[in-house]
């Protein structure tokens, strides 16, 4: 494929140049290549004219288009900004609220401790009993001065 010119292969191409020999002659096949050439050259010319014209006429199209592209940027990255801030700000009231909590629970882990330090040493069951519920017998069946179980 590499010996090839547009489908054509190189035995076939010499059969077309023998030809083309054969039909103009020797003398024609300089000036036929040089008309082509100018052909190719012009039709090259014809088309970097067109590239050109339509890069001057789409240049304010592409300038309007990056303006509006540099805009949502800037906008998008205020927008990101503003984000990460409140992020920022919920993240620490979050932390405020942690350590608020880790407070409380030591404090009430150390009542606790306290507490039961405290029953220890004086274990008087009507202290630190519950409240009994006095019940009629038409709700249990029986009447309840016993506190309750756990």
């Amino acid at each position: 494929m590499a010996d090839s010119i547009l489908f054509i292969s190189g035995g076939e191409l010499v059969l077309v140049m023998l030809l083309a020999l054969l039909f103009f002659g020797a003398k024609a096949i300089p000036d036929i290549a040089k008309t082509l050439g100018k052909g190719l050259r012009e039709f090259r010319k014809a088309t970097n004219e067109i590239k050109r014209e339509i890069d001057e006429n789409t240049s304010d199209i592409k300038k309007d288009f990056n303006d509006i592209k540099e805009n949502v940027r800037q906008k998008t990255d205020e927008f990101k900004h503003e984000i990460d801030e409140q992020t920022s700000e919920v993240e620490k009231g979050i932390d405020k609220v942690s350590e608020d909590f880790s407070e409380q629970t030591g404090e009430m882990n150390q009542n606790a401790g306290q507490t039961d330090s405290d029953v220890k040493k004086n274990p008087d069951p009507e202290k630190y009993s519950r409240a009994t519920d006095k019940t009629s017998s038409k709700d249990t069946g029986k009447d309840s001065d016993e506190p309750f179980e756990d």
